[in-house]
């Protein structure tokens, strides 16, 4: 505790773990590996049973990459940011898919909450700033989960700073 002398800890007034959306999940995936393996296999001995071998390996090669491309989404989907708003403290905590873990801190009366917004698309961008320092937040949000995030989020820092 000799550390934290000085720094009280206040409940949140707001707290959110974001993480990226996955519309198939594992039991999704590996049905959908399953059929796409059996396909590869069963056109891949037909055409080497019909001497046309350098096809099968083709076959074999597609299945490879499509297991590679969903075992990179699936890794990536382990990134996370854990946004909290106290009275005190702004955090938000960025975990990558590897685990490296990055901590942004700011004073809630400082930080600012900028969004930008595209007329087709809605919100583009979300970032913190303040003294000084700018952090992106919910950049793998969909636009649905950008504008309910952003309104729950300004009105969260919206209500600290009345409070102080």
């Amino acid at each position: 505790m000799e550390g934290n002398v000085g720094m009280i800890d206040e409940p949140p007034v707001f707290a959110a773990e974001l993480t990226p959306h996955r519309s198939l999940g594992r039991r999704g995936f590996r049905v959908m590996l399953a059929l796409s393996g059996a396909i590869c296999l069963i056109y891949g001995i037909f055409f080497l049973a019909t001497g046309a071998w350098p096809i099968s390996f083709f076959f074999g090669l597609d299945f490879v990459l499509l297991w590679g491309a969903f075992w990179l989404n699936y890794r990536s989907g382990r990134a996370r940011e854990e946004v909290m708003v106290s009275r005190t403290n702004v955090s938000i905590r960025k975990v990558s898919p590897a685990g490296r873990v990055v901590e942004h801190r700011f004073n809630p009366f400082w930080a600012r909450f900028r969004v930008r917004r595209h007329h087709e698309f809605g919100i583009t961008s979300m970032h913190v700033t303040g003294e000084g320092r700018l952090t992106d937040v919910g950049a793998f949000l969909n636009p649905d989960d950008r504008e309910s995030f952003a309104k729950a989020f300004r009105g969260a820092l919206a209500t600290v700073k009345q409070r102080i």
